[in-house]
């Protein structure tokens, strides 16, 4: 599915079946939409047979860009509800010769100068920025985990015999687990969002000298493409690139912040969402209260207004600086950083036939 870029952003996505799938049936999918402010992008990646896995994915897509367009409520919120929708279309259909059937999901919202990036399973977001490649999600999965855990090196995960097997999914219960998270954009960010076809088999170094080089993102996805069949093509790939051009202000609303306790339940997530706006009861608290004072002791109403105005100015004041606190240094340390430019090799050609 593709829709028009805006002219502060491109795209690209190209999915792949891979050299080593049977059937020749690719379980992958990508949404691409535009919006009035930025864009909507998303990669699935099904599970559960070839037919079931085909589906999945595609429903999940359907129900996330259906959902998001018809929900109300700050991007996050309607990000993290549409994710909940999509588990339930999937959920719903898992049934007869479907039963089983599951999907990743990621989906990266660029809501004017910020990013929203909602994740569930082992497909992975990156951004380049610069000369670094910043990973953004973490994979859900049992391979993931001994990772983390030390107990196994990232060159061991690449070739473990369960490196394919998600601990959280799409269509697994009724209740989503996800993670959600924001940060702020810069003109030159080149946002790479892919299935696990393409991060198991090329490595964070080797994304990170291919996304640097200054070519369109159409092209470039045709590069990351022939990258992971020539490394084998085991699984379906997809790639799908969205390159920023130009700087924007960010959003009236606090940017969920990353979190490092993994996935949470959608409802438990929302409820947290909603207690980073109590600033915002405060603030409308305090007007009313000055409004109300001022209409009940007129003869005292510019004092009432001024110390009501001045409260105001001191609590905005104080949350503007808090959030831009947290949005100064919220990428961390880089994934890889890109070294002294190597020649082109045979693998990046992009007229090589697929």
């Amino acid at each position: 599915m593709r829709a028009p870029a805006t002219p502060s952003l491109t795209s690209g996505l190209l999915t792949d079946v891979g050299r080593q799938r049977q059937g020749g049936v690719n379980q992958d999918a990508a949404l691409a939409l535009d919006l009035p402010q930025g864009g909507l992008y998303a990669v699935a990646d099904g599970m559960g047979g070839h037919a079931a896995g085909e589906l999945a994915a595609n429903l999940a897509l359907d129900a996330l860009s259906q959902h998001y367009l018809d929900g109300r409520g700050a991007p996050p919120h309607r990000l993290a509800q549409a994710v909940q929708a999509a588990n339930l279309a999937v959920l719903r259909h898992a049934v007869g010769e479907y039963v089983g059937m599951g999907t990743t999901l990621l989906a990266a919202l660029i809501d004017r100068g910020a990013v929203l990036i909602a994740h569930v399973g082992d497909s992975r977001a990156y951004l380049l920025r610069g000369r670094e490649l910043h990973r953004l999600t973490e994979d859900h999965s049992w391979v993931a985990e001994q990772v983390r855990l030390g107990h196994m090196t990232e060159a061991e995960a690449r070739d473990h015999q369960w490196r394919s097997v998600v601990s959280n999914a799409l269509g697994g219960e009724e209740r989503v687990r996800l993670e959600l998270h924001g940060l702020p954009t810069q003109p030159g960010d080149r946002l790479l969002l892919c299935s696990d076809g393409l991060s198991s088999v090329v490595t964070d170094q080797e994304l990170c000298a291919i996304l640097a080089r200054p070519l369109p993102p159409d092209t470039i996805t045709r590069l990351l493409v022939n990258a992971a069949n020539d490394g084998g093509g085991p699984d379906n790939i997809t790639a799908l690139i969205v390159d920023i051009h130009r700087d924007a202000r960010l959003p009236g609303y606090a940017l969920p912040p990353r979190r490092e306790d993994g996935p949470m339940y959608v409802d438990v997530l929302l409820t947290t969402q909603r207690g980073n706006s109590l600033m915002t009861y405060l603030l409308l608290m305090i007007a009313y209260f000055t409004l109300l004072g001022i209409m009940l002791v007129p003869e005292r109403r510019s004092l009432i207004g001024l110390l009501g105005t001045s409260l105001l100015l001191v609590l905005l004041i104080g949350q503007r600086l808090t959030q831009r606190r947290r949005t100064q240094h919220p990428l961390g340390a880089p994934a890889a950083t890109l070294g002294v430019p190597a020649p082109a090799s045979p693998r990046e050609s992009v007229s090589q036939p697929r």
